[in-house]
């Protein structure tokens, strides 16, 4: 039977083999997969890495090198759903760790320009509640905060 997972390509320049043993280092249940490297047919360097297979939380990845003709963008992130504020903090700064820059809303970006949204799970309860002025609440609150601060938005919530 053929494995019909998505699996979640990232071009990095040549620092896929470095991101991906650093993204399965920030995320408890992940693993690194197979290294594919040019050969002698390139394009890159014989032995050099091509392609990178890795796994986060059960999602599929693969880091190819493809060279610097395209980088990330906010246009597209990875959402991290978050239990409480310690994962919130914890996926937070782990992301950040070695250069990478605070965006707003719950959005950073790591040190290789890979965008990512780390949104505690209650947040998207709040927000789908038919009680608009609560979620227009929560929402606003949001606005104010790069990382997010899930005590702030359960005083919005509640309406303090």
């Amino acid at each position: 039977m053929t494995d019909h997972a998505l699996t979640t390509c990232l071009w990095f320049d040549t620092e896929a083999e470095q991101a991906a043993h650093f993204y399965t280092g920030v995320f408890k249940d992940s693993k690194m997969g197979s290294v594919h490297r040019h050969t002698e047919a390139g394009p890159g360097p014989a032995g050099s890495v091509l392609l990178v297979e890795f796994e986060l939380n059960g999602q599929k990845f693969s880091g190819l090198n493809g060279g610097p003709l395209y980088t990330f963008n906010e246009a597209v992130s990875i959402v991290v759903p978050c239990a409480d504020q310690a994962e919130v903090d914890y996926y937070w700064d782990s992301l950040l760790a070695g250069g990478g820059q605070e965006i707003a809303c719950g959005w950073l970006k790591d040190r290789y320009g890979l965008c990512w949204q780390i949104v505690p799970a209650r947040f998207f309860e709040m927000i789908a509640d038919p009680d608009t002025g609560k979620a227009a609440r929560v929402t606003q609150a949001m606005f104010d905060m790069k990382k997010f601060d899930i005590a702030t938005l359960e005083r919005a919530y509640a309406g303090g």
